[in-house]
């Protein structure tokens, strides 16, 4: 089912689900299942190779989460989406796949203790540095940006301080130096 041009309350229903063909069922289904039948060997193959397009383990993908997956990308507007379990994988991964050893990214100083834990600690243990700017002004966060500064980071509603960050100002400074803006929701990392 294409959803063109179609209004944010019905891509919150419909988007990334087609009706079952075979019962005509409206909801979507949970697959409760780890695995999935290869048609043959070189079928397999080809899956794992990424050469063909489908399911293999329920880690990779799963049919219920690649609707969850299309639904979130077309209600944000983005290319694709990926489910994680926790707000911290999103994060994660988020961050670790712009970021490499000796690479740093700049972070609002409002966070919450889990979050700051990984990015001082977790982060540091891989060789990426955090650098916090004071509380989530603009200004500060531009001052701790180099040439191995990769991405800019913040919550919309910092946590314990429930301040709501100028993202017009935090991502006129991201546009300003080329970097990506990845902003923690209630519903993990996201990107601005």
């Amino acid at each position: 089912m294409s959803l063109p041009n179609q209004k944010f309350e019905t891509l919150q229903i419909h988007a990334g689900q087609e009706v079952d063909p075979t019962t005509g069922a409206r909801a979507v289904p949970i697959y409760q299942t780890t695995s999935y039948v290869f048609n043959n060997s070189e079928h397999g193959a080809n899956l794992f190779a990424l050469k063909e397009f489908g399911n293999i383990y329920t880690r990779i993908m799963n049919p219920t989460s690649d609707v969850f997956e299309k639904r979130m990308a077309a209600l944000e507007g983005g290319v694709a989406a990926l489910a994680v379990s926790s707000g911290q994988a999103a994060q994660f991964i988020a961050l670790n796949n712009i970021l490499q050893a000796g690479d740093n990214f700049v972070s609002s100083s409002y966070l919450y203790g889990g979050t700051y834990n990984q990015f001082k600690v977790a982060f540091k243990r891989l060789g990426i540095e955090v650098r916090f700017a004071e509380g989530d002004d603009a200004a500060s966060m531009e001052s701790l940006i180099d040439e191995n500064t990769k991405a800019i980071y913040t919550e919309t509603i910092g946590n314990p301080s429930f301040n709501v960050p100028d993202f017009d100002k935090i991502s006129a400074v991201a546009k300003k130096h080329d970097l990506p803006l990845i902003v923690d929701n209630t519903f993990g990392a996201g990107g601005y």
